[in-house]
């Protein structure tokens, strides 16, 4: 329901923080961040309690019907999730044209494109014109098929052919198993499963906004998530897990730390994988992810966190007064890292989870016929100036 006014009634202009910062725009019952208390949740449930105790369609069951399911459900859902990852004829004879075409911005970039298709090729049609059945079996079909499209992609990108997926596989072993080509192994199909998990949905964050200012519209699935994955792209949003990989690499070792670190800051530069716009604590993700990453250990790991200790300190004292914690993208890294994900493939693995998380947002806001049309302050010159004539 609109927040402020009515739909008869235009309502005057209202300032606002920059950025949207802590502007509520709607309401939601899929679940919320709480920055200063270091918490976040999916509907009524600790998003990182599931992500420790749940499989992923466990948790797609819950955003899209609102409850855990039980046994039956559990397997019925992961049974019709399952055989929505098949690509239509038409969509896979493309994919390789649309790799070529994306090879230098690589398989996010080509997600648009063939997402578009695939929305196309099933008869999408504009959520406003459809009931509530037919735009959750949208939503479903597109997000079963954005694993199958993005691991095709890559692997076109890199002379392979596309691994078709396996309908005995859980989502994120799936996953694996599409892009390397070999099952992988029970720990590493768990870590990311549960890296996937957390990622699902996190607030009003950029692309989740994006996708529900077009949703809307009336516009059909596909074009809503095509929306969100071009938000997600922008490197301050969803391109920051292999950034942060990439400022372990450019530190090298241990005694490199300080000074590389104080150099950064003092010209003030970010540091990739630490700082949250929401956060004003740890964040649980980060917390979650540096305990499976220690599951695994090693050089990488022993390396990453002796970094986030050197880094916090350091921020603690240049900038006192802020708490500057590591984020999700830091730790998200080393474990994609460790389970064998190339860095390429960071950021288009993130949106493989989040996907669900924009599905059950266009759901939701599909149900509110209002559309999102904000004002915007002109301080351009003076209106209005007469037109030159043609010269």
């Amino acid at each position: 329901m609109p927040i402020n006014g009515s739909a008869a009634t235009p309502t005057a202009p209202i300032e606002v923080p920059r950025g949207l910062a802590g502007v509520v725009v709607t309401e939601t019952q899929l679940g919320d961040v709480r920055g200063y208390e270091g918490f976040y949740h999916y509907r009524q449930y600790s998003a990182v309690e599931l992500a420790q105790t749940r499989g992923f369609e466990d948790v797609w069951h819950l955003m899209f019907h609102g409850t855990l399911p039980d046994a039956a459900r559990r397997e019925a859902f992961a049974e019709q999730t399952a055989a929505l990852r098949h690509l239509p004829d038409e969509v896979r004879a493309a994919l390789p044209a649309i790799a070529r075409a994306s090879a230098l911005s690589g398989p996010l970039s080509g997600l648009r494109t063939a997402l578009s298709l695939f929305g196309a090729s099933k008869g999408f049609r504009p959520v406003y014109d459809i009931d509530g059945d037919r735009r959750r079996a949208d939503a479903l079909a597109a997000a079963a098929v954005v694993p199958t499209l993005l691991t095709a992609l890559y692997r076109l990108g890199q002379g392979l052919d596309p691994v078709e997926p396996r309908d005995d596989l859980s989502y994120a072993a799936n996953y694996l198993y599409m892009l390397t080509g070999s099952e992988p192994d029970a720990a590493r199909a768990r870590a990311v499963e549960q890296y996937l998990i957390s990622t699902i949905d996190h607030g009003f964050n950029a692309s989740t906004f994006t996708a529900r200012v077009i949703t809307s519209t009336g516009a059909d699935v596909a074009a809503c998530l095509v929306g969100a994955v071009g938000a997600l792209s922008g490197p301050l949003h969803g391109g920051a897990p292999s950034r942060a990989l990439d400022t372990l690499d450019a530190i090298g070792t241990p005694d490199r730390i300080d000074s590389w670190i104080r150099e950064r800051v003092h010209a003030g530069e970010r540091i990739m994988g630490f700082g949250h716009p929401v956060y004003r604590t740890e964040d649980p993700r980060s917390r979650m992810l540096r305990g499976i990453a220690q599951q695994f250990g090693g050089e990488l790991v022993e390396f990453a966190v002796e970094v986030e200790r050197q880094v916090e300190a350091i921020l603690a004292e240049l900038k006192p007064g802020r708490e500057l914690h590591t984020n999700v993208e830091f730790y998200a890294g080393v474990v994609m890292e460790l389970c064998g994900l190339p860095r390429e493939m960071f950021t288009p693995t993130f949106a493989s989870a989040r996907v669900v998380g924009w599905s059950a947002n266009i759901l939701e806001q599909a149900e509110d016929s209002k559309i999102i049309r904000p004002a915007a302050r002109y301080v351009g010159q003076e209106p209005p100036v007469a037109v030159p004539p043609v010269a």
